[in-house]
């Protein structure tokens, strides 16, 4: 299959553009003609070594551009509009983001042929999400889109104003922890090699803690080329691992157990799967798709083979609750508030709640551990600091008290 990019006019005439992928121009000139329009010019799409490079991390979707799509789409069909018309202003709209303009221009195009939305998506199934796409899928079949889109949009600016308060609070750590590791970098690369070299002139026994500080000047002048290619490493080791799910599920396990990080991981990974399976209830998938879905969505091994076994227990009947307490994944607080959902009946809004608390917890770990980095931070400059004054100033303390 090949891409070209067409340019064709509306009845109204007006330009409109887009790209297909077609087997040849032929056949992209049918569907122009196929959707009502006229066509104008239509041209393969041809891109280098360089641009496929370039393309790999340009051609991205950010999740608020989902939320954002969905929010306007739901908008557009509670005030009335159809839904091709709705596709077809918001792909007007899209002409910044080539990615997203390709995806409502062939979503418009399926619509426009008959076929649901559900199918138009559900090959951009890696950008929208297994459980957008469910949703989307279910909805429709219920005849309640509006609703299950308006939900959607409600729980993706949710989860992306979420993500943007953890963000948020983590830059200035982030920012403080790489600015001290360059200037160490830079001090031990630069700045001490001179000094010692101008002691080694002076002559005389230099203290311990110079040595220890010449040492370690000397080993990262040699290895200096290394350090570039450790995070390259890191990733590299990481990406192969991720093929395997024994290695995803002792990473993850061994993520979970960290200090502070592990709890914060942990929290935010069940806000945001209770919110989605609350998502997927209420737009009418079974609990038991429902949490296979989850499971596929959740980003990590341990709660995915959680969600997979609580999926194979509720399939065979045992209690929704204890399932979940059995996996001994979750916390307490999940299985107590899931024993009321299920005996009240209203599981969907129990999760949601159970969600937002999740999600206020978290925030609150992210404020703590930043308040506790702050000090940590101010100690280890200290001392760095502190060590760095000492093994600079003694040599010269001991050089003049021998005059």
């Amino acid at each position: 299959m090949k891409k070209f990019l067409y340019k064709a006019k509306d009845w109204n005439g007006k330009t409109v553009k887009g790209l297909l992928e077609a087997i040849n121009k032929v056949e992209v000139l049918n569907s122009i003609k196929a959707n009502g329009l006229i066509p104008l010019t239509v041209e393969e799409q041809k891109r280098g070594m360089v641009d496929e490079f370039v393309s790999r991390f340009t051609s991205r979707i950010g999740l608020k551009q989902i939320a954002t799509f969905t929010r306007q789409l739901s908008t557009m069909m509670t005030a009335g509009l159809p839904l091709t018309d709705a596709l077809n202003l918001l792909r007007n709209q899209m002409e910044d983001s080539p990615l997203m303009y390709q995806i409502v221009d062939e979503a418009l195009n399926t619509v426009r042929g008959g076929q649901p939305l559900g199918a138009a998506i559900d090959k951009y199934k890696k950008y929208f999400g297994e459980a957008f796409v469910a949703s989307i899928k279910a909805g429709e079949e219920g005849g309640v889109l509006e609703e299950i889109l308006n939900k959607l949009a409600d729980n993706l600016e949710g989860e992306e104003e979420f993500r943007g308060k953890v963000k948020g609070a983590m830059i200035y750590p982030v920012i403080v922890i790489v600015g001290m590791i360059l200037v160490a970098f830079i001090m031990m690369i630069f700045v001490v090699p001179k000094l010692t070299s101008l002691y080694k002139d002076f002559g005389g026994e230099m203290p311990a803690i110079t040595r220890g500080l010449m040492a370690i000047s000397n080993f990262t002048i040699k290895i200096w080329f290394l350090f570039p290619l450790i995070p390259f490493a890191i990733f590299s080791v990481l990406k192969t691992g991720e093929q395997n799910a024994n290695f995803r599920y002792k990473k993850d396990k061994f993520m979970l157990k960290l200090p502070i990080m592990g709890e914060l991981n942990s929290k935010t990974i069940v806000a945001n799967t209770t919110r989605s399976l609350s998502m997927l209830l209420s737009a009418g998938i079974s609990l038991v798709e429902s949490l296979k879905i989850v499971a596929d969505v959740s980003g990590n091994e341990v709660y995915r083979r959680a969600y997979l076994d609580i999926a194979t227990r509720v399939e065979k009947g045992f209690a929704i609750a204890d399932c979940f307490e059995d996996t001994g994944v979750f916390p307490i607080i999940v299985n107590q508030m899931i024993a009321t959902g299920e005996a009240t009946g209203k599981l969907d809004e129990v999760l949601l709640r159970v969600s937002d608390y999740f999600a206020t917890e978290s925030e609150q770990s992210v404020k703590s551990l930043t308040s506790a980095i702050e000090p940590l931070i101010m100690i280890v400059l200290g001392v760095g600091v502190g060590f760095l004054v000492v093994a600079v100033i003694m040599p010269i303390y001991n050089l003049t008290s021998e005059f």
